[in-house]
């Protein structure tokens, strides 16, 4: 009898065991606690980053040299959404279910002329263009002088030989609803991060 009386003794577990095993289910309690913390924190950043990049940063891979030299093609640039875009400001629009990017040239309005070497006139005065390194009349076959249409963007690529912008009547003046945002910044790669002007 006494035999068996130490037998049961011995499979209960002492005090240490018990606040060991009890340390143990706290650990895991407060593990999975921030674990599931963490997940949730993550989604919701990633849900945050996903919204703010659709909705007002938009991140864009630029294709083709029309923009050499300021953007060359497997570049990514960061976009800003933006009203109201100035002369000389670097803009994304849709074309032909295509995401276009070129320079701003002229507002509504505005009388656009472009002579034989490639020179640009806005309402008759020259335009200064110092991100150009080369000047070309390019794919050309509006008539020109051109006055911009209310509510619309005459745009032209920095590499003036090799672009296809407003100055031609394939793809025209860019609406203010078709502009996807204003490049604002390189962001890839890595050593060529930098403010687009």
């Amino acid at each position: 009898m006494k035999k068996k009386s130490d037998a049961g003794h011995e499979r209960l577990p002492s005090m240490e065991q018990l606040e060991d095993q009890l340390r143990q289910e706290r650990y895991k309690v407060r593990y999975q606690y921030a674990l599931r913390t963490t997940i949730y924190t993550l989604l919701a950043a990633a849900a945050a980053a996903i919204l703010v990049a659709t909705l007002w940063i938009p991140v864009l891979q630029i294709y083709g040299s029309s923009m050499d030299p300021v953007l060359k093609e497997g570049q990514l640039v960061a976009a800003v959404k933006s009203k109201k875009l100035r002369q000389g400001d670097v803009v994304a629009f849709y074309y032909n279910n295509k995401i276009l990017v070129s320079r701003v040239i002229a507002g509504p309005g505005e009388w656009v002329d472009i002579d034989e070497d490639g020179n640009v006139f806005i309402n008759g005065e020259a335009l200064d263009e110092p991100y150009l390194t080369e000047k070309a009349f390019g794919q050309c076959d509006i008539e020109l002088p051109y006055q911009v249409p209310d509510s619309q963007y005459f745009v032209m690529g920095d590499h003036r030989a090799a672009s296809a912008d407003s100055r031609s009547t394939a793809v025209g003046c860019v609406s203010a609803d078709a502009v996807v945002g204003r490049l604002l910044l390189r962001i890839w790669p890595l050593n060529a991060i930098q403010l687009i002007r």
